[in-house]
């Protein structure tokens, strides 16, 4: 669940891949010449006893050209269809080469493959992949989906549903490029397309879960409204031929405040209910028990300062449900969204005069294992009940990563999900029969590919975490044939995303032109991004021959320090991330910016400290209108602020530097902060953004940016001033 997306950005083409599925093993260095890029199946999901591909790139990432020789190896049971790909394959600087295979497994089961590049008197680079070939189903040419046959549950079953896949948002699917074990079995899908609903409603049903609980993200209050993220309910399940064979809700999603909240108790009533009246309450396939429909709401805590008060709050919730009751309903569910013990917040939620507290989803500290996660979910909603302030529904949570694999990261197997689910289901039945909590139970989350919890149909499992709730929940025949689109004929559903990734993949290749500036390379130089491009180019090039470039995001060029200059106004570069980017014991951040705009806060321009790794990384931009400098020890710690504020209306020369020990901040060759920082800078993968905190962020610098480079080593006062000399015309800095 989230409200906004900072870092998001899609890189594709980059050597990371999970433990699970395509890990080179710990003998290839981290500077080797060969690289493997993504060792995966073409196909989100294979089939026993049809063929399917693999597929890898091998890049020489050395400085001369080589030779190689690549192999697939495989276990018993799975075997290649066809010629053995093979022979010696010459790779010039940077190039890279495509290889597959088509292959078939006999049976039905999880296999590891391994991947091995040889190369003359130089040690072998490997690869691994783990694949799960799903039950044998002979293929057909169908129509259309087959009808859904749903099986019967004695309690009902719900899922949270995470609406974020839209078409035009590649960039959501980023964490997956790293975690390809997360493929959903439609692939990277357009969630707006009506088969993808079918596709969801017929595996949900089957299965034995009758309704989603849809993520609904408000654009703006205050006005009519406008949604977010909504075309999963209004252009694909309201259009879908299987509408009418499972139930939904919403989740408010009222968490980015002033944007997806209410003004104020008229904007509630008269903008915000009779568009959930018209739209869902009133839809046939809405969940209703008792009559009455159930909206769940993310923080209902935040309602107090939209709406003045918890009194305010109260009288409005008993208006929504009175307006429900002249609406022919016999009133109103509310239930709000709590994942903690603390009693006085559950006092605050009754107070509120909310029905039901609920989770949606449960954290669970300290990396856990799957029977330490159980038990602690277990333990949490017991106490819930035991503290007896407010009656809840019951959720249970698969697992939990974080957008950036970020905290605690933890996965329940299906196995021990089954567990779980018992152990749920016991609870769920010795709970009072009038109570809500009585009737359904919540499971986390159907498709939170992203943050790392799913239940719904992906690469890694199959089907797995749907059986279980089968097998726990349904009485319906064990055996049983669950498709996926390939069985019948149908998609793909993500041509959208694929046609985009190949862009950005030419985007990248296009940016590793290797490319030297007057004066690279230099010792210590990681990159060096001058923007002296054509002003409409869409990509920033490296000059210092290191081959980094980046793809432009809504920026443009104009007339700089030294050639053109990037404009920032909202627009940004981005640096694919990569171990390049991470120099260890020093390293220096130098630019060249120029601004109309004085008092600039918490506004960024070299950035690669993020949400989920702001305890590792470096940062330069601006902190109350004064040049900072940032290389964190703990989360967001060590900011360096220089001691005046950023000049305006000229070019000034800014430069951070860290040797290990010290940090120091230049402005005009001039040296004006020193903190004391010891020990090594802290790596991460995350992309390196110019112009801004992060693609789309607020967080963005307004002026011109120029000549930035990025040193493994701390550059000395007099290169700082000598830097600033060649550009400011030899003048010496103002004191």
């Amino acid at each position: 669940m989230i409200a906004t997306h900072a870092l998001m950005s899609l890189c594709v083409g980059t050597a990371c891949c999970a433990a699970a599925q395509a890990n080179p093993t710990a003998s290839t260095p981290a500077q080797a010449a060969v690289r493997i890029h993504r060792f995966l199946p073409d196909d989100p999901l294979s089939r026993a006893q049809r063929p399917t591909t693999v597929s890898a790139t091998i890049e020489n990432a050395g400085d001369k050209p080589i030779e190689v020789r690549p192999a697939l190896t495989l276990p018993d049971g799975l075997r290649i269809v066809g010629a053995q790909a093979g022979g010696s394959v010459r790779l010039d600087v940077a190039e890279e080469a495509a290889v597959s295979w088509r292959i078939q497994a006999d049976k039905a089961g999880p296999y590891d493959l391994v991947l091995r590049v040889d190369r003359k008197n130089a040690p072998q680079t490997t690869a691994s992949l783990s694949m799960r070939f799903l039950p044998p189903v002979e293929a057909r040419k169908l129509p259309y989906i087959p009808e859904p046959k749903p099986v019967k549950t004695p309690i009902l079953i719900g899922a949270h549903h995470c609406p974020l896949w839209e078409a035009d948002k590649p960039e959501m699917w980023a964490q997956l490029l790293k975690h390809p074990e997360r493929t959903p079995a439609l692939g990277f899908y357009a969630q707006e397309n009506p088969e993808v609903s079918d596709w969801e409603t017929k595996w949900a049903v089957e299965h034995g879960v009758s309704f989603f609980i849809y993520c609904w993200y408000r654009a703006s209050q205050g006005e009519p409204v406008k949604t977010r993220f909504s075309s999963a309910i209004h252009d694909a399940l309201f259009k879908s031929k299987f509408a009418d064979k499972m139930k939904f809700t919403i989740m408010w999603e009222n968490q980015a405040r002033g944007q997806a909240g209410v003004a104020d108790e008229k904007d509630l009533m008269v903008n915000l209910l009779p568009f959930w009246m018209d739209n869902y309450f009133k839809h046939p396939s809405y969940l209703k028990i008792d009559n009455k429909p159930l909206l769940f709401i993310y923080r209902p805590e935040f309602l107090v300062q939209d709406l003045g008060g918890v009194e305010q709050v109260a009288k409005a919730f008993d208006r929504m449900r009175q307006t429900c009751k002249d609406s022919g309903f016999a009133g109103l569910y509310l239930l709000g969204e709590y994942r903690g013990l603390d009693a006085n917040h559950l006092k605050l939620m009754k107070q509120l005069g909310l029905d039901y507290t609920f989770a949606y989803c449960w954290h669970v500290s300290n990396n856990p294992t799957p029977e330490q996660a159980i038990r602690t979910q277990m333990d949490n909603i017991k106490k819930t009940q035991a503290l007896g302030i407010m009656p809840q529904v019951v959720t249970v949570s698969q697992g939990w990563s974080g957008w950036a694999d970020e905290g605690s990261i933890w996965t329940i197997p299906p196995d021990d999900y089954k567990t779980l689910l018992r152990q749920a289901k016991d609870f769920v039945a010795a709970m009072p029969p009038d109570q809500l909590g009585s009737k359904l139970l919540l499971l986390d989350n159907w498709n939170e590919w992203g943050e790392g919890h799913y239940i719904a149909p992906y690469r890694q499992y199959g089907f797995g975490y749907l059986d279980a709730v089968r097998d726990v929940f349904s009485d319906a025949p064990g055996p049983h044939v669950d498709l996926i689109p390939d069985d019948v004929g149908m998609g793909p559903y993500d041509t959208a995303y694929k046609a985009q990734a190949r862009r950005l993949e030419e985007l990248r290749k296009l940016g590793s032109k290797r490319v030297l500036k007057r004066g690279a390379p230099e010792p210590g130089l990681i990159g060096w991004w001058a923007f002296d491009e054509e002003p409409d180019g869409p990509v920033a090039l490296d000059y210092s021959g290191n081959r980094l470039g980046g793809k432009l995001f809504g920026a443009t060029r104009a007339q700089g320090i030294d050639g053109r200059a990037l404009v920032c106004k909202g627009g940004c570069v981005l640096i694919a991330g990569g171990h390049k980017l991470s120099p260890r014991d020093a390293l220096t951040i130098e630019c060249w910016v120029k601004t109309d705009a004085p008092g600039q806060d918490n506004k960024w321009f070299v950035n690669r400290v993020f949400s989920g790794g702001t305890s590792a990384g470096y940062r330069l931009g601006l902190l109350q209108g004064k040049p900072c400098f940032e290389v964190p020890v703990t989360s967001w710690s060590h900011h360096l602020s220089a001691d005046a504020p950023l000049p305006t209306g000229r070019w000034v020369h800014l430069a951070g530097t860290f040797d290990g020990k010290t940090m120091r901040i230049y402005v005009d060759g001039q040296e004006r902060g020193v903190m004391d920082r010891p020990g090594p800078v802290h790596a991460n993968e995350f992309p390196l953004c110019l112009g801004s905190y992060a693609r789309n962020h607020a967080a963005y610098f307004k002026g011109l940016l120029d000549e930035v480079r990025l040193y493994d080593r701390a550059l000395t006062a007099d290169e700082v001033r000598s830097r600033h000399r060649a550009l400011a015309g030899g003048a010496e800095p103002t004191p």
